[in-house]
């Protein structure tokens, strides 16, 4: 059975299991499977129990290795790959009866007082925060700000409060990022016409999923507030497809960029 999983908050209180070892609940999504959002988001958290709270994410990497079940819990075993002054390594294994279906590593960083330049500007073409269409879905908030052929730019946010936590301020970016980059690479496939016509639904065109993700974490994350995910598609291959987003505040503070390889599959029977 699935959960009644409420909120954010509730989503990530997981429970110990022994020595390093944590597992989550997941409620039912209307595709079937656990979003995989919601895996790396977990793993992540579970990770952070393992770290003194003055280190802070900077980068996450990780292979979605099979669709999990809403039917059963999550167990996430926690690695301790290096603890070290400045930076605290980490591997996380989502596991469930079938085997494992996420193997994700993150790095831990002490704040520095270092140079800080920011490159990269927050579009002109996305309106205020969280305008535009309202796609909302469970315990997400969506507002479409431009959608085109190879880029989709979308306002996310977790729609609870979550405070000024740090740690839950980066689970709420893990948990939204997995969200807009099959957009963005789903839009430039020669068949990608064909959906929405006659009621011919994505999955009756195509296989998706993701395959592998990653985060990097730039600057501290505004408590709260709506960021802006602007992806962009680097090119379809081997029925897999690259988008690589940026992670703007409302205020232009470039927060985080994000990386994801899908499979775009078509299907033939």
């Amino acid at each position: 059975m699935a959960w009644d999983v409420p909120d954010f908050a509730t989503l990530l209180a997981l429970e110990t299991h022994g020595p390093d070892v944590y597992v989550g609940i997941s409620p039912e999504y209307p595709w079937g499977r656990v979003y995989g959002g919601q895996v790396v988001a977990q793993g992540l958290r579970a990770a952070q129990s393992t770290v003194d709270s003055d280190h802070h994410v900077h980068s996450l990497h990780a292979y979605f290795i099979r669709g999990g079940t809403s039917d059963e819990p999550i167990r996430y075993e926690v690695d301790r790959i290096r603890n070290g002054r400045s930076f605290v390594t980490r591997r996380v294994v989502a596991r469930q009866s079938d085997g494992a279906i996420l193997n994700l590593s993150c790095s831990f960083q002490v704040h520095e007082d270092q140079a800080d330049v920011q490159e990269s500007t927050l579009p002109a073409d996305v309106g205020e925060p969280g305008s535009g269409v309202v796609e909302d879905w469970d315990l997400l908030g969506r507002r479409v700000a431009h959608r085109s052929t190879g880029r989709s730019a979308i306002w996310l946010r977790v729609r609870d409060d979550l405070g000024d936590d740090p740690m839950m301020q980066a689970c709420a970016l893990a948990f939204t990022s997995d969200d807009i980059p099959t957009d963005s690479v789903g839009s430039t496939h020669p068949r990608i016409g064909e959906v929405s016509e006659d009621d011919i639904g994505y999955g009756d065109v195509f296989i998706g999923a993701s395959l592998d993700h990653a985060i990097w974490f730039h600057r501290p994350l505004p408590a709260d507030e709506w960021l802006l995910h602007d992806h962009r598609s680097h090119g379809l291959a081997n029925a897999r497809g690259l988008s690589v987003g940026e992670v703007f505040a409302p205020s232009g503070i470039h927060v985080a960029t994000v990386a994801q390889e899908i499979l775009i599959r078509e299907r033939t029977r």
